[in-house]
């Protein structure tokens, strides 16, 4: 898979809490991408088998609102994920502890 810095920052994102299911204006905060850059990134994950999706269980006249959609990283996405962002991190000059690219040194995605 191509990883473009979308795709590093929904990986990061889902990889913050890798259990926890996401829905995408959830995403779309925790990543700050917009929704026509987001679904295109989650279908790709999903389509190489690096994330799972299913229909939130509800009643949309109940809850006052639609179905949520909810993405999660499969065993291998999870695998996956980490090694790309791993790889990608050592590609980029400068990325240790304490380089203040971000927070405690972390990379921008």
């Amino acid at each position: 898979m191509r990883l473009t810095i979308p795709v590093a920052k929904v990986l990061s994102a889902l990889l913050a809490e890798p259990e926890a299911p996401r829905y995408g204006l959830d995403l779309m905060r925790l990543t700050g991408l917009p929704s026509g850059t987001l679904y295109p990134v989650l279908h790709r994950l999903q389509a190489a088998g690096w994330l799972a999706a299913d229909w939130e269980d509800v009643d949309p006249v109940a809850a006052g609102r639609p179905a949520r959609r909810y993405y999660r990283l499969t065993g291998e996405g999870i695998r996956s994920a980490r090694l790309a962002l791993a790889e990608l991190r050592a590609l980029v000059p400068g990325e240790r502890a304490g380089s203040g690219a971000g927070p405690a040194g972390a990379p921008a995605w």
